[in-house]
């Protein structure tokens, strides 16, 4: 049967979180706070970020904020330079598609209808679809603010699918899983090990057959 797959990028078509993380490792080591620990610092940056909202853009502001916060002396225009480079340095990591990625999707499109179907910054994750060489898999692209329950309905009205035939793929529970499954699609969770914990939640339980738990990308293959 021919199925509508919604397929999430970040971390489900390609690496991200990564350099999120290496960047906030490098600017608690450089805050290098004498009283919080670094999961402390981390909590308050957890706040801001939540604030700020998401791409690298906003993330280096959050740093900014966290810097600006906690910097136990008189934050100067120095230091303030050197963390705004710890956010916009992840612009400049190649992007790295996960493993067989590209071959899966060549396996998918003929037999299936494929959507890109990504959150974040609008113009930045242009870049990536385009500089990913995979968008000619997808027969459209959707970028959103958020995936939430309406964004599922409305794209699920808007693009004419069958609810019935139509699974979110991707490694987020709070972005790609609960939200699909409870707008009446289906999903398949892709867990990715550095996945961002804002988005770790716990996955509902679904009916029987509205949920697939795969290990990698290229499993799809065995389903669909």
């Amino acid at each position: 049967m021919r199925c509508h797959l919604l397929i999430d990028a970040d971390d489900t078509l390609w690496e991200n979180n990564i350099y999120f993380e290496q960047a906030i490792h490098t600017f608690i080591s450089f805050l290098n706070h004498s009283r919080l620990s670094r999961g402390q610092v981390r909590v308050v940056l957890d706040d801001v970020e939540r604030f700020m909202g998401y791409g690298s853009a906003n993330f280096t502001k959050s740093l900014i904020e966290t810097y600006r916060r906690l910097a136990e002396k008189e934050p100067c225009d120095e230091d303030i330079e050197q963390v705004r480079r710890f956010g916009e340095g992840i612009g400049s990591h190649p992007l790295q598609l996960l493993d067989r990625v590209t071959e899966t999707l060549e396996y998918l499109s003929p037999r299936h209808d494929l959507i890109l179907l990504t959150k974040g910054d609008l113009e930045e994750q242009k870049v990536k679809v385009e500089r990913s060489g995979i968008e000619r898999f997808f027969r459209q692209v959707v970028i959103v603010q958020e995936k939430d329950v309406s964004t599922y309905c409305r794209v699920v009205s808007d693009l004419r699918l069958n609810p019935k035939q139509t699974w979110m793929v991707g490694n987020s529970p709070r972005s790609d899983v609960n939200p699909a499954l409870s707008a009446g699609i289906k999903a398949v969770h892709i867990p990715h090990p550095h996945t961002w914990h804002l988005e770790h939640e716990e996955v509902q339980n679904a009916g029987e057959g509205r949920l697939l738990t795969l290990s990698t990308f290229a499993d799809l293959r065995t389903y669909f």
